[in-house]
């Protein structure tokens, strides 16, 4: 048995089977490729779903994480740390907003916003004490707690996690329409994600962002913006929304916050939404701990230089170029996305999706399937145009184009 097959093995016997990963075990990564134990490598053309967006060991990012490492990681939101403030004033003036409350993961910090915004829609609003609503969109991911895959539409997500928790009317998604339609008196957010990741990197119409934009401040709504995945650079801009030039109520950060070294997430938002909690109302023991803080310090400091803003852009235009030829060839249906982010829809008769993931490994390029016919393309900011053009040869030789 090799030391792949060994330990897929393994871990098929030890571990719960919530995931179906490629039969690839990696055991050393650098940039955007990574190796496995084997000692074949792969061009990452996922990026850990945009965690890694600063690539795989990124110098700054783990220099930043050893220098704390010597010095302090821990101390729980019992006390101060000296990176806690900075932490927090940064990320706040990154996003053009006053507050942070951070957390760990990316479902912790949308669970944050779901409290936070029936805490304030009770406190501000005047909403009628556990009757806030919230609207969401169709085909949305935001996590897979239970109170979150209560308003997922995915089958998988929610079958026997019942019972499920109320509060939430489900729309299309990108049709104001029915958005204004399910709004009422009582509803105190609207939760989108500009770009949806899970569904198929789809991209909403155009001027959608910004009539959600007005209609929620007509109604004395927040605007959520889950940027977990469309955030901190991805698409070229810092975050998705700028693209449209809309500036959301609050926004929910997590996955590159953290540079692929820890986990960090924060929901952002201003003084009046944020500064409604008190001691012991929310917390998290490793929210905005030393570590993760001096992290995504360094993060944030990278994104200042708009270096990768800028890359995402240049390449994204070339990736959506290269794919958008595919188009015409039979094998491709359809391409989406912003940046260097692409859901590529495959013509069924040539494969699944899994089929063509599994057939890309094959020819060391590592991506993932969704729903069914859909590869999602997402390869780390610091990927050279030559590695980004190779990995693109290989899903060409894939589909036969």
């Amino acid at each position: 048995m090799s030391a792949t097959e060994s330990a897929i093995a393994s871990a098929e016997a030890h571990s719960a089977h919530n995931y179906h990963p490629l039969p690839v075990v990696v055991a050393s990564a650098d940039g955007a490729w990574m190796t496995d134990v084997e000692g074949r490598r792969y061009l990452d053309m996922l990026a850990g779903y945009s965690a890694l967006n600063f690539g795989h060991g990124n110098r700054r990012l783990i220099d930043a994480a050893k220098a704390q490492l010597e010095r302090v990681t821990l101390t729980s939101r019992a006390f101060h740390h000296d990176r806690f403030a900075d932490f927090c004033t940064q990320l706040a003036e990154l996003c053009g907003m006053e507050m942070v409350l951070p957390m760990n993961t990316g479902a912790e910090a949308v669970e944050t916003a779901v409290k936070t915004a029936r805490k304030w829609g009770y406190q501000v609003k005047g909403v009628p004490q556990n009757q806030a609503k919230i609207v969401v969109a169709a085909n949305n991911f935001h996590g897979r707690t239970t109170t979150i895959i209560s308003f997922s539409t995915d089958h998988e997500a929610r079958a026997d996690f019942g019972p499920y928790t109320p509060g939430f009317e489900i729309v299309p998604y990108g049709d104001l329409t029915a958005l204004e339609t399910a709004m009422s008196a009582n509803t105190v957010a609207v939760l989108l994600e500009p770009i949806q990741g899970e569904a198929g990197v789809l991209v909403p119409p155009a001027g959608y962002l910004p009539g959600v934009r007005e209609l929620t401040r007509e109604r004395n709504v927040l605007f959520i913006a889950d940027e977990i995945q469309s955030g901190l650079g991805r698409t070229g801009k810092t975050f998705a929304c700028e693209h449209e030039g809309v500036m959301p109520d609050m926004y929910v950060l997590g996955k590159a916050l953290g540079g692929g070294v820890v986990p960090v997430s924060a929901v952002v938002s201003s003084s009046e939404v944020l500064g409604i909690y008190r001691p012991g109302e929310h917390g998290s023991t490793f929210g905005g701990n030393p570590l993760a803080c001096a992290v995504a310090l360094e993060v944030i400091a990278m994104l200042r230089t708009g270096e990768f803003q800028q890359r995402a852009t240049e390449l994204g235009e070339h990736l959506h170029h290269e794919l958008g030829l595919l188009t015409g060839g039979g094998a491709v249906e359809a391409v989406r996305g912003r940046g260097l982010w692409a859901g590529v829809d495959i013509v069924p008769s040539h494969g699944t999706g899994r089929e063509i993931s599994e057939k890309l490994m094959d020819r060391g390029v590592l991506v993932k399937d969704t729903h069914g016919s859909t590869i999602r393309i997402a390869p780390p900011l610091v990927i050279s145009k030559e590695d980004l053009d190779w990995g693109l040869d290989q899903l060409r030789a894939v589909l036969g184009a």
